[in-house]
């Protein structure tokens, strides 16, 4: 039985329904994620563009877009088990330019900026709070890293009650192979991955009052 056959069998990799109330949220593009002078970082050029077209879509349809950063206090960096493990992660320290969301995305001062010291957006944050007060009923993910921060959010989105879908030209991660690897997981288990052209097509498409 071939992978695909396997997935299928245990009835993985169905459609995700699209709601009426999308919500686009940028994990983690902020310096130390974008900027490849940091050790931490990689060239995410391609995919903070294909970003930016689609905030830019969700902008003008007046859906929410909502931003994410790691950001530790001193004190933290001793205390946190994550921090041991992934080590360069201590560098993402508040009032560094590291945490600053990279200024190609445009972000706007009426969109929330979300703080969380772990790789999920949700976790330990008013995240879920905020996209269920605002009426969403479909996340679209977008960021990085792939095999990491987006990746946990994404299961936690599912989790939370939330569609979830991933613009595949909107996420990035330092090396291929957990890219590809994460891209067919989620696609299989928690999410829609699809394409930019597909994504912004969904945004245009639903109905405003506007």
């Amino acid at each position: 039985m071939s992978q695909e056959q396997t997935y299928a069998a245990a009835g993985f990799g169905q459609t995700v329904p699209r709601g009426t109330c999308p919500a686009v949220v940028v994990v983690d593009f902020s310096y130390g994620f974008t900027d490849a002078q940091y050790p931490t970082a990689a060239d995410m050029s391609e995919q903070i563009a294909a970003t930016l077209r689609l905030a830019t879509v969700a902008r003008e349809k007046g859906f929410p877009v909502l931003f994410t950063t790691i950001a530790y206090h001193p004190w933290e960096v001793t205390a946190l088990p994550w921090l041991k493990k992934a080590a360069g992660m201590a560098a993402l320290q508040h009032g560094t330019r590291l945490v600053g969301i990279d200024a190609r995305m445009a972000r706007r001062e009426d969109e929330p900026l979300i703080v969380k010291h772990g790789a999920s957006a949700f976790h330990g944050t008013n995240l879920a709070a905020l996209l269920t007060g605002a009426g969403v009923d479909t996340v679209l993910v977008t960021g990085a890293t792939t095999s990491g921060c987006v990746r946990a959010t994404v299961v936690d989105a599912v989790q939370s009650g939330f569609n979830v879908l991933v613009p595949r030209d909107c996420v990035a991660d330092r090396a291929q192979a957990p890219h590809d690897a994460n891209l067919y997981d989620m696609n299989q288990k928690y999410a829609d991955v699809i394409g930019l052209e597909d994504a912004l097509g969904y945004l245009s498409s639903v109905k405003t009052d506007a």
